[in-house]
């Protein structure tokens, strides 16, 4: 067994920053721990700087990320914003797919992101029909993260109508399987593998009908598979299912059996006190992703009161308007701060823990976020005397990454004890803005 040795100058260790920690990796896990290592050891890998444990992107929508800077252009609406991604998603291919998510792949990596949560829905071809592979787009990302070097969990998602008792529209039809039966024997095909986790979605309440919720959740449980779903992100979503069902989406879900401990709603945004009380007690997780919910326009969603109910959070770029999940737990201090007019709801260490640790775990990969023997080897180091970051002493570095690093700062990160970025490039795609240029401009009319 070969072990490879990585001399950390400062970790990250849950909830506390070290100096000279020593990690020792076989087979992709951590071996070893070993602190108070004042010097590199013969043989070790150095990472200057503060280690974190890799982060969790756990909610991604690859293709958004072609809409950067075009969607702020002016004003409007989700709904608004709807249209130009749908315009986006109608030119896809399974080839152009896979360059734009590879691309996309290598950013998240570029920015401390070992393993993302894809929330796929775009299934068919243009009009609904199905590729020769059925699930040809699936595979096309599932391939495009294991080039970029990170792992991923297909968040396979059922997205079956427009909204309450509409068939899908012309845009809707390549992401509609029809039934959620027939979504369940097409995502019956994709199957795990190295780096790779199979997951299910609810893409909303409105895209799924109630009767067939529980199919999808079905799916999941037989398969202990990561559920997720959009919920409550929009208030007229909350209406039309109040006028068509006579309760929340959040009701709605639990009487179908959706909600768990291995469900997260995404958003959560507008939630009323037995919502939470309903998500909090089902042990059903939070996914906030604040970067998109401000570019949208969306909400503030009630983090702090979810989390008190007992609902894990988690934290995603989601539309990609920015890729940079410290920025996305920095926003969701801010955006309580800004809400409530008052100032630390959360410590450095318990966003950072959401950013790993619990991100993981709500994608399936309960054995990574951490710094310890026995989790994946999953690091991420960032520089400590960048413009942004020099100044505080190591010791407050939980604090210094949270609320002034960025992406940028990003150096080293290791996926599975395999370096994928050194030095601030990406081993396998060193130019990654060449290849999201290239990706983008091949889909533009």
């Amino acid at each position: 067994m070969q072990v490879t040795s990585y001399w950390l100058e400062h970790a990250w260790l849950d909830p506390v920053v070290e100096p000279g920690v020593l990690v020792e990796v076989a087979d992709g896990r951590i071996s070893a721990v070993r602190k108070g290592v004042e010097a590199p050891p013969p043989g070790a890998v150095a990472l200057r700087g503060l280690t974190l444990p890799g982060l969790a992107n756990a909610h991604s929508h690859a293709f958004h990320r072609a809409l950067r800077g075009t969607v702020q252009v002016g004003s409007g609406t989700f709904w608004t914003w709807r249209e130009t991604m749908y315009a986006v998603a109608a030119r896809l291919t399974p080839d152009t797919y896979f360059a734009l998510a590879r691309a996309v792949y290598a950013e998240m990596a570029l920015a401390g992101v070992t393993a993302v949560g894809e929330f796929h829905y775009l299934h068919h071809a243009p009009g609904g029909t199905p590729y020769a592979d059925p699930n040809a787009m699936g595979e096309a990302l599932i391939a495009a993260a294991q080039d970029a070097g990170i792992r991923i969990t297909l968040l396979d998602t059922a997205y079956l109508s427009s909204g309450f008792g509409e068939p899908p529209n012309a845009h809707q039809l390549r992401f509609s399987d029809g039934t959620a039966q027939a979504w369940a024997e097409r995502v019956s095909l994709l199957k795990p593998r190295e780096g790779v986790r199979i997951g299910a979605a609810i893409h909303s309440v409105r895209a799924v009908p109630a009767d067939q919720l529980r199919t999808v959740a079905a799916w999941a449980e037989e398969r202990e598979a990561p559920l997720h779903v959009h919920l409550s992100e929009q208030i007229a979503e909350n209406e039309a299912c109040l006028a068509a069902h006579g309760r929340t989406p959040t009701r709605l879900l639990a009487d179908h059996g959706v909600l768990g401990p291995r469900t997260t709603g995404v958003h959560n945004t507008h939630l009323t006190d037995e919502d939470i009380a309903l998500l909090g007690g089902s042990g059903t997780g939070t996914c906030m992703c604040p970067t998109t919910e401000r570019d949208l326009a969306d909400g503030i969603g009630p983090a702090v009161a979810l989390q008190r109910a007992g609902s894990p959070l988690s934290l995603g770029s989601d539309s990609h308007a920015v890729i940079d999940l410290l920025e996305e737990a920095r926003a969701m201090e801010l955006n309580e701060r800004l809400r409530t007019r008052t100032r630390g709801h959360w410590t450095a260490a318990s966003l950072l823990r959401a950013a790993s640790a619990d991100g993981h775990a709500s994608l399936g990969w309960a054995d990574a976020g951490r710094i310890a023997p026995g989790a994946r080897a999953d690091l991420a180091t960032l520089d400590l005397s960048s413009a942004r970051t020099a100044g505080p002493p190591p010791r407050l570095g939980a604090e210094t990454a949270v609320f002034a690093a960025s992406a940028a700062d990003v150096r080293h990160v290791v996926v599975g004890g395999r370096e994928v970025v050194r030095d601030g490039v990406h081993v396998g795609v060193p130019d990654v803005g060449a290849a999201l240029g290239e990706a983008i401009a091949s889909l533009r009319d």
